[in-house]
């Protein structure tokens, strides 16, 4: 990892950083913010920053055999954030040891430094609390965020080769989480349908979604999942716009799906617009959408 300079950090330094808001909870009786609480922005800042590299936490220290536990945290403060100031809390590795892993961060009021921090982690067994090796997975997955390379394989193709990890995160969104049926999930048009699949560092699945044979130069888009930690950090888009370019090359003028209202928003981000009224599918409120190509 590249440390920063001994010059005061600047935001633009930064890969990651996270805005939030300062509450009146956490003004103390100065009216600034009790020093305590510039630990709680770094701690929420860090679990942002997994999202960011596409690691959905639990998940992700469940498949690597561990946890990583607080060891030593340094602050410096240098000026005072006041109620409802927005505040960008920015973080970096700084290096990866045997067991440990080192962050630098920063709490910006604009240009304004405010803090600045140094974070040791210990990646240690979750029974024993002992420390263990860093897995080569995870550390590559740090380094390779920090050096500004990309966080996730997106693999697109037929049911046969991505149908086992697709199904699997359709059935923890859609039949799990959303309680649809499985036999309403599993349908006959997998099998004719171009697939998108997009998996973080450490191989996870974290992002699915199909495209049906057009009809009449329409296409249609369905089965849009994304893990549900990782929703708003770019996985779903990566995926959608696999499946607008599959669309695209193969001639489709237009390409529509049936959006839950919930992520209506979403797609109207990426230039789809609704079309008819709200309907009922599967116990859940949809609507139609377009995009013209």
């Amino acid at each position: 990892m590249t440390k920063l300079s001994q010059r005061p950090p600047q935001l633009e330094d930064f890969r990651f950083s996270h805005r939030l808001r300062v509450r009146w909870a956490e003004v103390d009786m100065q009216k600034i913010v009790f020093n305590a609480h510039y630990l709680m922005y770094f701690d929420t800042a860090i679990a942002d920053y997994w999202r960011r590299l596409a690691l959905p936490y639990e998940d992700a220290m469940q498949a690597l055999g561990g946890e990583l536990y607080v060891k030593k945290v340094s602050m410096e403060y240098h000026a005072s954030a006041r109620f409802d100031d927005p505040l960008d809390v920015a973080l970096q590795c700084l290096n990866i040891g045997n067991s440990s892993i080192v962050f630098s961060g920063a709490i910006y009021r604009g240009d304004a430094l405010l803090v600045t921090c140094e974070l040791l982690y210990v990646f240690a067994d979750p029974i024993t609390q002992r420390s263990c090796q860093v897995p080569e997975a995870f550390r590559k997955v740090l380094e390779n965020f920090e050096a500004g390379l990309p966080v996730l394989t997106l693999k697109t193709g037929h049911w046969d080769e991505l149908g086992w990890d697709a199904m699997e995160l359709r059935i923890e969104v859609f039949v799990d989480e959303q309680r649809i049926p499985l036999a309403l999930e599993n349908d006959a048009d997998d099998d004719a349908a171009f697939h998108a699949v997009a998996y973080n560092g450490l191989g996870q699945v974290v992002a699915t979604g199909r495209l049906l044979k057009a009809q009449q130069g329409q296409g249609r888009i369905g089965r849009m999942a994304v893990k549900r930690v990782l929703r708003g950090t770019g996985q779903g888009a990566a995926v959608l716009t696999a499946l607008l370019t599959e669309a695209t090359r193969r001639g489709d003028r237009e390409i529509a799906l049936h959006a839950q209202t919930s992520a209506q928003g979403f797609y109207e981000r990426l230039g789809f617009k609704a079309r008819g009224e709200v309907f009922d599918e599967v116990g859940l409120t949809h609507i139609e959408m377009f995009l013209t190509l």
